[in-house]
């Protein structure tokens, strides 16, 4: 999911400090294309990454659900499909070339053989939370450390180590979160930023 201050992306970590990694290049990259482009120095992400152990199953499909919702809770939207730059579309409509998503990796954490099948699931997964209507900022995918089963959670925990200080596990409604200490990420600007929020966005054109 690609918005106009801010992006989400779903990935396997396969080693360590594989994202880490990755995202630090892409964030280098990003930065001196555009600076060239726009004769200017310095850093184009305003901050660093967060990011978020997701488990398989249930909490691997409510995630994906709220990344293809961002645009719908932000009004811009009234449903996924009409948003170029995200993943449902992809899924939904897989292009012949350029593809973003390793689709056989995706089906195989579901379990899933035929991505027809795959593909009425992830249909089934917006239409339920359209029909909801609980289209509310879930804050335990943009503030937390770990969602998943409350055994995930406490492995991550302990992964952590000394990292995990101040950190606490907290379950609701059949699912597990390790909190943040602070919150890193958040997509609402408060009174006080509020003035920067129409300098730094660019509000794209998307038919409703």
């Amino acid at each position: 999911m690609v918005t106009s201050n801010h992006i989400h992306l779903l990935v396997v970590d396969t080693e360590e400090k594989t994202i880490s990694q990755s995202l630090q290049l892409i964030a280098g990259r990003t930065a001196q294309e555009f600076n060239t482009r726009k004769n200017r120095r310095g850093s184009f992400w305003e901050d660093r990454y967060h990011a978020t152990a997701v488990d398989t199953d249930n909490h691997l499909a409510k995630c994906m659900t709220y990344i293809d919702l961002n645009m719908v809770r932000a009004w811009v939207v009234s449903h996924p499909s009409k948003y170029r730059s995200c993943g449902y579309n992809e899924i939904q409509n897989p292009p012949k070339r350029y593809t973003i998503i390793n689709r056989g990796v995706l089906l195989d954490y579901f379990s899933i053989k035929d991505g027809t099948v795959f593909q009425k699931e992830h249909k089934h997964w917006i239409a339920t939370e359209l029909t909801s209507k609980a289209l509310s900022g879930n804050r335990d995918w943009s503030e937390s450390i770990a969602v998943g089963r409350k055994s995930f959670a406490a492995d991550i925990q302990q992964q952590l180590g000394s990292r995990s200080q101040n950190r606490s596990i907290v379950s609701a409604n059949g699912t597990t979160v390790l909190k943040e200490s602070e919150i890193y990420y958040n997509s609402v600007f408060d009174d006080k930023k509020s003035i920067l929020s129409p300098v730094n966005t660019y509000f794209w054109k998307v038919n409703v």
